[in-house]
C-alpha cells in the first residue's frame, strides 16, 4: 500500500512537472507574440523586488559575513589576506548572491504564486476566466514570468552589496584587513563577465521560480488540502531546479582555467 501510494505520487509530480515544462514552453511563445497585462505585471513586480528586498539583504548579509569569517582566518594563516575580498566578491557574483536570492524568492515568492493560483483553481476562477474570454496564461501566468525574470537581477546586484558589505564590515572589525586592500582585491578578481553571468543565472531563476509555482497551482486538485500540498510541492520542485540548473550554468558560463594571476 505504502508503495503504491510512494509509486502514484512520484507518477503524479512527474506529471506535473512535465505540465511545467510545457507551460515553460507557451510562455515563451507568448511572450513573444502577444501583447501582455501590464498592470499585472507591475504588480507582481512589486510583489517580487521591494516587497522581497528586506530579507534578501539580510540573507546575504549575513552570508557574506559568514564566508569572510572561514575564508579571511585560513588566508590569514597563509599570508594570503589581500585576496579575501577578491574570493569573497567571485562566490558572491557567480554563485551565491543569484542562487541565495532565488531560494529565497522561491520560499517566499513561488510559494505564494502556487497558493494564490492554485486556490482560483480549486474555487473554478479559473474556468470563469475562460467564459469572460480571458487566457489565464496571459492574464496570470506571464505577468509573474516576467516580473521574476526582471527582478530577480535587481535583487541579484542589491544582494551582491549587502554581502559585500558584511564581509568588508568582518574583514575590517576582526581580521584588521583594511577596506582599500579588500575593495582593490575585489576589484582585481572581477571581471565584467561575471555579473553577466550572474544575471543571466537569476533571470533563468526567476523564470523557473514563476513558471513551477504557477504549474503546480493550476494543476492544482483537491480543495484546500490539494492547495497546501501543491505548495509546498512547488517550493520544493523550484529549489531542486535552480540547484540543478545553475551547476549546467556554471559548467556552460565558466569552463577551462581561471585568467587571473594570483601574483
Amino acid at each position: 500500500m505504502s508503495s503504491a501510494g510512494s509509486n502514484t505520487g512520484l507518477n503524479l509530480w512527474f506529471a506535473r512537472l512535465t505540465a511545467a515544462f510545457f507551460l515553460g514552453g507557451q510562455v515563451f511563445y507568448r511572450i513573444l507574440n502577444t501583447k501582455g497585462h501590464w498592470r499585472n505585471t507591475k504588480e507582481q513586480m512589486w510583489m517580487v523586488g521591494p516587497q522581497s528586498l528586506t530579507i534578501a539583504l539580510i540573507t546575504a548579509g549575513f552570508v557574506g559575513m559568514v564566508f569572510t569569517i572561514q575564508v579571511a582566518r585560513e588566508f590569514i594563516y597563509f599570508g594570503a589576506s589581500s585576496y579575501v575580498g577578491g574570493v569573497l566578491s567571485l562566490a558572491l557574483t557567480r554563485e551565491l548572491a543569484p542562487v541565495l536570492t532565488a531560494v529565497v524568492v522561491a520560499g517566499r515568492v513561488g510559494s505564494a504564486f502556487a497558493a494564490e493560483i492554485g486556490t482560483m483553481q480549486v474555487t473554478e476562477q479559473i474556468d470563469a476566466l475562460y467564459m469572460l474570454r480571458t487566457d489565464p496564461l496571459d492574464y496570470l501566468v506571464i505577468p509573474r514570468v516576467i516580473a521574476c525574470s526582471l527582478m530577480l537581477p535587481l535583487l541579484t546586484i542589491i544582494s551582491l552589496l549587502a554581502g559585500m558589505t558584511g564581509g568588508l564590515f568582518v574583514a575590517e572589525y576582526l581580521y584588521k584587513i583594511s577596506p582599500t586592500l579588500f575593495l582593490q582585491s575585489a576589484q582585481n578578481f572581477l571581471q565584467f563577465w561575471d555579473l553577466v553571468s550572474s544575471m543571466i543565472k537569476a533571470a533563468v531563476f526567476g523564470a523557473l521560480i514563476a513558471v513551477i509555482g504557477c504549474s503546480w497551482g493550476l494543476t492544482t486538485t483537491g480543495g484546500a488540502k490539494g492547495v497546501g500540498q501543491s505548495t509546498t510541492t512547488a517550493v520544493v520542485t523550484s529549489l531542486m531546479a535552480i540547484f540543478i540548473v545553475n551547476f549546467f550554468l556554471s559548467w556552460i558560463m565558466f569552463q577551462g582555467t581561471g585568467n587571473k594571476s594570483l601574483g
